[in-house]
């Protein structure tokens, strides 16, 4: 991974932090919400940042800071397939 990619990567984290932190405790955010925050163009480039921003969100389980969700329940990462939600661990 180069040097632009980690930097992007620990943005998207600390994008997952910043917009959980923002809504009420038990809101989830989407991956894309992080890319788009990320994504410094007006165009769909952010779509290319939908991967490292589930990196990110992994992550941020393995740290203990948040959950990945799918159909409003917890599930490992690692399993998840398809769209999935983030939310602050409970």
């Amino acid at each position: 991974m180069t040097d632009d990619e980690q930097r992007t990567e620990r943005r998207l984290e600390r994008a997952i932090l910043d917009l959980l932190e923002r809504r009420d405790p038990a809101a989830t955010i989407c991956p894309s919400d992080a890319a788009r925050a990320v994504y410094e163009g007006d165009d769909d480039g952010w779509r290319a940042l939908m991967e490292p921003a589930r990196r990110a969100a992994r992550r941020l389980v393995t740290a203990g800071e948040v959950e990945i969700t799918q159909g409003g329940r917890p599930v490992d990462p690692a399993r998840a397939r398809g769209p999935i939600r983030i939310r602050r661990v409970r």
